[in-house]
């Protein structure tokens, strides 16, 4: 408080020095300040208080308990309860270390009954009939959720269903009053720069109204396959997940998700999950209670600048493919490992990330046009959409470094790397699939360009300019050919774990 104030006469002082100065000197005095409504960007609202009053009872509080620690309850005093602060606020926090310190006891060492622990977060009526928006995290491994209006009327929740993959979530509550909802708006059709509010319950301080701008568009915040998030300026805190995300039409643009804070508060950069990607998985979850997606039956990855290169394309696009299921939707309807694909069912393909989610949205049973460059050439391939079925998912540990092999073996050194032929024992060495073919990495050089694109001991070559490599001679013999043609570098599919991605290795002067 004191540096406030101290800035704030500093400020004070700044802006009236110059008028003081010419009164003393006998001249006229300054013109009067501007409005505060000059300094405002052209054609912003001089209030969001209609929208925010419209829109504040469609707004709610969310919290859930989860069952206390299993064993039986501890003894010890208890101490005077805490006043009604929402749980997880930063003032049920004080006051109960308040009340510890009253007791004359430190609060790690309380021996007190177990009690069930309580998490806070937003959502947003989307139907009259009681159906309640919020992100899945919010409510994850709940034992009980209520929902809390904004006249502060609590009612107890049903989860509907959840999705994961895009953390959202539909609750279900019955009300004797008429509840407001909030309407859906369009997300694609806001621009960056465009004002944006948000409406939420951060820190447990229901019913709070911020505003800024949409920052970004299209953002990867590796939280899943189908990210695709708004970035805003409008301060999102702790408890504002899943809350919406309104443009100044007071329609819901947005579910408020996640912020990136050193700090633990808000820094300006919060995201938000787009109503174009929100609605279609809640209206599944509210009908059905589970989401149904498209399924290919590739994995991809994406097209750099090197990449397109070596495969002779003039741009660095689409999403190339690594690995294609034979009896999938993509492997039945020929596509192959190497393809680019660069439009599905109308849409064109310019990142790899986008593949996912326009396939995931596409009619399930459906055929569909799939566009794709093979060798160079633009071939268009018919494919049936399957069922993405739920799969568990599966902790990968990172690789620490593969163990050298303990028997000699025959080496060549090709761009800065060591091969060999897969022998039994490279196999055992270096925990390589009986079912992979191709040369053996056993050394990679220091400061080698392979190693700055993260080539590794134990990865296998399967294949280099889009031909098969059985000996260290034939990666050699392809490298040549590749820098005959006056190709800068040499595409190659690489097997780690049992993972294909591909890797385009600068063509060196001299072999090395």
């Amino acid at each position: 408080m004191p540096t406030v104030s101290v800035g704030l006469f500093a400020a004070i002082l700044a802006f009236s020095a110059p008028a003081f100065a010419q009164d003393a000197a006998g001249a006229a005095p300054a013109p009067a300040a501007p409005p505060l409504a000059s300094v405002l960007p052209p054609n912003a609202p001089p209030t969001f208080a209609d929208l925010a009053e419209k829109q504040l009872d469609a707004v709610v509080f969310i919290s859930t308990t989860q069952a206390p620690p299993q064993g039986g309850p501890q003894t010890g005093p208890r101490g005077p309860e805490l006043p009604g602060f929402p749980p997880g606020s930063p003032f049920e926090e004080f006051f109960r270390e308040f009340r510890d310190r009253q007791r004359g006891q430190p609060q790690q060492q309380q021996q007190q009954a177990p009690r069930p622990t309580a998490a806070l977060g937003s959502g947003f009526i989307i139907d009259p009939a009681g159906f309640v928006v919020t992100n899945s995290h919010v409510v994850s491994e709940a034992s009980e959720i209520s929902v809390t209006l904004h006249d502060g009327t609590k009612l107890p929740a049903k989860l509907v269903g959840v999705d994961g993959p895009t953390d959202l979530a539909v609750l279900k509550v019955d009300s004797k009053k008429p509840l407001v909802s909030a309407p859906w708006g369009d997300s694609e059709a806001l621009r960056v720069g465009d004002w944006v509010v948000a409406i939420g319950n951060p820190f447990g301080l229901g019913g709070s109204v911020t505003a800024g701008i949409l920052s970004a568009r299209q953002r990867d915040i590796q939280q899943g396959p189908y990210d695709d998030y708004l970035q805003t300026d409008a301060s999102i805190n702790r408890g504002n997940s899943g809350g919406p995300l309104y443009n100044l039409n007071g329609e819901v643009i947005g579910i408020n998700t996640a912020i990136y804070s050193p700090t633990g508060g808000s820094v300006g950069i919060g995201f938000a999950i787009p109503s174009s990607v929100a609605r279609p998985v809640i209206e599944q979850l509210r009908d059905h209670g589970q989401v149904r997606r498209g399924w290919l039956g590739v994995q991809v990855q994406s097209v750099t600048p090197d990449i397109a290169e070596s495969l002779g394309m003039q741009e660095p696009a689409g999403a190339l493919v690594t690995s294609v299921s034979p009896e999938g939707p993509a492997g039945k309807g020929g596509v192959r490992q190497g393809d680019v694909i660069t439009r599905f069912n109308g849409e064109s393909i310019e990142h790899m990330r986008e593949l996912p989610r326009v396939v995931a949205a596409t009619k399930i049973g459906s055929a569909v046009p799939l566009e794709l460059v093979r060798e160079g050439k633009a071939e268009t391939l018919t494919v049936t959409v399957g069922e993405l079925e739920p799969q568990e998912q599966v902790a990968l540990s990172g690789a620490s470094g593969a163990p050298r092999p303990e028997t000699t073996v025959d080496t060549k050194q090709v761009l800065g790397l060591t091969l060999s032929q897969l022998t039994p024992g490279l196999r055992d060495s270096f925990s390589i699939n009986p079912d992979v073919e191709g040369v053996v990495v056993t050394e990679v050089g220091d400061a080698s360009a392979a190693s700055e694109r993260g080539i590794e001991a134990g990865d296998v070559i399967v294949e280099a300019g889009q031909e098969p490599v059985k000996t260290p001679e034939d990666l050699n013999r392809l490298v040549d050919d590749a820098r005959s043609q006056g190709r800068k570098t040499v595409l190659m599919l690489l097997s780690r774990d049992g993972d294909l991605r591909y890797v385009p290795m600068p063509i060196e002067d001299r072999k090395g």
